[in-house]
């Protein structure tokens, strides 16, 4: 059965960038804005924790921002209701000018136009431990949106992050699709080839590439961005017909 969905990872993959060095900023930037309010130290190192424990959740029936925050709200010393508006504030007026940490590349606009005129469906699957606005600021760099895609995972609305392999199987559930249906096309050896073990073939992309070494995952294709477009442009490889 040839495949009819393809998703996308945003970091590193749509979104040319090196993930470690623009986290760095982001947390710099944010330690900067929120300096005033608070022991900058303390809070980052509880919104790496908080991070963690979404990462790490089980729990189906809760959102990543619901782990999130119960985490927050138990470890740490600063109220939500008084932090909260500080983050939403960041996230709308300083996350934006981060762009400049990342190489944003008319490839991610050609690479999706290609996809939708071989009649792909197609979704963005990025690791969701960011709020919904960082994630659309991410996209709109790239010059898109989310109405282009059917699907955009952001951590108010998912139950799993990468690389959990419950993380795919919902994208499934919520497009109504079968893992084999699918093909994820990511940078990420761990995040993104992890999709291979429910059954969805992979497409790692070497431009940007991230491999910690282990655990590793069979790859059905790899090549550069340019070769993506190609592969998806001729149904040739994992998107054959």
């Amino acid at each position: 059965m040839s495949v009819n969905t393809i998703l996308f990872d945003l970091d590193g993959t749509l979104l040319e960038m090196q993930t470690e060095p623009f986290i760095e900023q982001y947390l710099r930037a944010l330690g900067r804005y929120v300096g005033d309010a608070c022991d900058t130290k303390k809070l980052i190192a509880l919104i790496w924790d908080a991070t963690k424990a979404m990462i790490t959740s089980q729990e189906a029936d809760k959102t990543n921002e619901q782990v999130f925050i119960e985490y927050f709200r138990e470890h740490g010393e600063w109220k939500v209701e008084e932090i909260w508006p500080v983050f939403e504030a960041f996230y709308r007026d300083e996350f934006p000018k981060l762009v400049e940490h990342t190489h944003p590349s008319p490839w991610a606009k050609q690479i999706i136009a290609g996809a939708k005129a071989q009649g792909f469906r197609v979704a963005v699957a990025t690791n969701p431990v960011f709020p919904r606005d960082a994630i659309h600021h991410r996209l709109a760099w790239i010059g898109m949106n989310p109405k282009e895609f059917e699907l955009v995972t952001v951590y108010e609305e998912s139950h799993f992050t990468k690389p959990n392999p419950g993380y795919y199987l919902e994208i499934c559930k919520k497009l109504g699709v079968e893992p084999s249906d699918c093909v994820m096309v990511g940078n990420h050896m761990q995040e993104d080839m992890v999709a291979s073990k429910v059954g969805m073939k992979t497409f790692l992309v070497t431009n940007w590439m991230e491999d910690r070494g282990e655990p590793s995952y069979p790859v059905d294709q790899k090549g550069t961005l340019e070769e993506l477009h190609q592969a998806i442009s001729g149904r040739s490889g994992v998107f054959a017909s």
